[in-house]
């Protein structure tokens, strides 16, 4: 195994950033009748440590629903989805599945290569993160995709921990936010012959600091019900989602607090999790750019990235993407969000169902014209 623990810069101070930011998260242009809104239940506000925001305790509330939305706020996104935002959304971020033919023509004389988030996109987000289970038709569906294209899983999870859910050795697995990436030796039928497993833990230097606070927040959060924290080897999550939601803001400042001590670390907010990762300037976008070098596709222009994902840390995946004008994004919701994917899918079954389409499209396509 070749590893490869590469050394990027640090940067510093804790933050939860907000959804939107200076950079036009559509790739579309604005339409006629002056562009589109997100509801407001939707966008979260900016948190700094040491900001003036940061330190109102009802801003920390604000962005922690407005990440984690209730069934109600859920109920009430779909409810926009039929009024005048729902559809204008879905005219910018159209349906992968009805667009499907418009995907595989961009592809045309291409390479495929799949990247799949796990959690909310492969399996249904659940109460308790340990039965994240995908089902054994999702599991023959990325099967079928990985004979195909080059196919990796990209998730917040522990690399290993993300392996004994997929069960799958041929794919490449990015765990911890990409910061634990292995791509099989010899295994698929896409690597070169002789080829070496290739190990990149960018993040390895911050162990010791991880399993220290790891043991901390354990302590720490004992006194929030419904808590739970998650060592993902190279980050930490802290899930709410048995947390009652008065007790949110508490938990955060907890969290807040405890972090105020490591410098190194950043704090960001998912569904339901308030997510802890080193502050290396690592992400699933750069996940995505060294899985595609490690398989042989740097630099090329006959190559197209497919990266499907539901939560903001995919975001950078979907801004390399959009940056590149290569692949597609998309984004696993059924409620309106701002975005970098070009398209979006509603759920897990979606997500099962654009999977077997690719897979008879080229089924078909090497029927057709066995040197495609």
């Amino acid at each position: 195994m070749t590893s490869q623990n590469v050394v990027v810069p640090d940067t510093t101070g804790i933050a939860i950033p907000a959804v939107a930011n200076s950079t036009p998260l559509f790739p579309f242009p604005k339409s006629a009748g002056g562009g589109f809104s997100i509801p407001r239940m939707f966008l979260v506000p900016q948190l700094e440590l040491g900001s003036s925001n940061a330190s109102r305790p009802n801003v920390w509330v604000e962005s922690l629903k407005a990440s984690s939305p209730t069934r109600a706020k859920k109920a009430a996104g779909l409810a926009a989805c039929h009024s005048d935002a729902g559809p204008t959304w879905m005219m910018r971020l159209p349906s992968a599945l009805s667009m499907f033919g418009e995907i595989t023509r961009a592809s045309k004389g291409k390479q495929i290569v799949m990247f799949l988030d796990y959690d909310g996109t492969l399996s249904p987000i659940v109460d308790d993160p340990d039965r994240a289970f995908m089902s054994d038709a999702m599991r023959d569906a990325v099967r079928n995709v990985a004979r195909y294209f080059p196919t990796a899983i990209v998730s917040g999870r522990c690399r290993d921990k993300v392996y004994n859910f997929v069960r799958l050795a041929e794919l490449c697995y990015a765990g911890s936010h990409g910061m634990d990436i292995k791509v099989p030796a010899n295994g698929p039928s896409f690597m070169k012959a002789n080829a070496k497993a290739v190990l990149c833990q960018p993040a390895s230097k911050y162990l010791p600091m991880i399993d220290k606070v790891y043991k901390i927040l354990l302590e720490t959060t004992k006194s929030t019900p419904g808590a739970k924290v998650e060592n993902n080897k190279f980050c930490l999550s802290v899930h709410f989602r048995c947390v009652n939601e008065k007790r949110w803001s508490a938990l955060a400042e907890q969290v807040k607090s405890v972090l105020e001590e490591y410098p190194k670390l950043k704090l960001t907010l998912g569904r339901k999790v308030l997510e802890i990762r080193p502050t290396i300037k690592w992400d699933k976008g750069k996940a995505l750019e060294f899985l595609l070098k490690s398989l042989g596709f740097a630099n090329c222009k006959d190559v197209f990235p497919v990266y499907i994902g539901d939560d903001r840390t995919d975001e950078d995946a979907f801004k390399v993407l959009r940056d590149k004008g290569q692949g597609s994004g998309i984004l696993v919701s059924k409620i309106p969000k701002e975005t970098n994917a070009s398209y979006s899918l509603q759920e897990p079954s979606e997500v099962m169902d654009f999977l077997q389409r690719l897979v008879e499209w080229k089924r078909f396509s090497l029927k057709s014209c066995p040197n495609v």
